[in-house]
């Protein structure tokens, strides 16, 4: 297994979320590959903490799908798998459907600029070909309506769903095919000005679902090992 640099990143009181969200980080970005054997001493020696922690956050990668654990043989990050990226994509999509629908009526002027300003920051970053940063300003485009939502149930769900999704992100926020999301994020605002929830869910719905499929500018299909 390939050790991510620098070593010791994590001090021992810090909460086992670091470790969790430091390995899925990893899973997530490719440096640690799909296949790729995952032993519990190069984990503590990555991220400077003990076992119990790593093995905590084993439990909830498995349980998000990230990792396959082998009882008796080995833990491994998950390989590609079609059918359970398209399952994490529709309950992604469908999350953000609902967090549309109940936000837009309760959206103010600073939660549009909010979103419009998100926006040109995806824009900007695809353009320099910056996935991480693409990454982050996506996030922040649509965490506006699932903040604005009032449900608290969407965010952990989103939390079990999505990493298994952004492997796929990744891939298409490098090619040429995520330039029609900015159009997307341009319409959900169009329609979330005007008050119209239904209107600006379904492209919310529209955005996920075509992540990957090659609907968008002749792109090939992402949702594949």
């Amino acid at each position: 297994m390939p050790i991510p640099a620098p070593h010791g990143i994590h001090k021992r009181s810090l909460l086992r979320d670091d470790v969790y969200e430091s390995i899925r980080n990893a899973i997530v970005d490719g440096t640690l590959a799909p296949g790729e054997r995952l032993r519990d001493p190069e984990l503590e020696a990555w991220l400077g903490v003990s076992r119990t922690p790593i093995r905590e956050a084993l439990l909830r990668l498995e349980r998000a799908g990230l990792i396959v654990a082998r009882p008796g043989r080995a833990t491994i990050v998950a390989p590609y798998d079609p059918a359970s990226t398209l399952s994490a994509q529709q309950v992604v999509a469908a999350m953000h459907e609902l967090a549309a629908r109940l936000a837009v009526p309760h959206l103010d002027t600073a939660g549009l600029g909010a979103m419009a300003a998100a926006n040109n920051r995806f824009s900007a970053a695809l353009a320099d070909d910056d996935v991480d940063a693409a990454l982050a300003a996506d996030d922040d485009f649509h965490a506006v309506f699932v903040h604005a939502c009032g449900n608290d149930m969407i965010p952990p769900v989103l939390e079990q769903a999505l990493p298994v999704l952004r492997r796929v992100e990744r891939q298409r926020f490098g090619s040429f095919a995520a330039r029609h999301s900015v159009k997307q994020h341009a319409d959900i605002i169009r329609l979330a000005g005007t008050g119209d929830a239904d209107g600006a869910a379904l492209v919310c719905r529209e955005n996920w679902l075509s992540l990957g499929d090659g609907r968008a500018n002749g792109a090939d299909p992402g949702i594949a090992p």
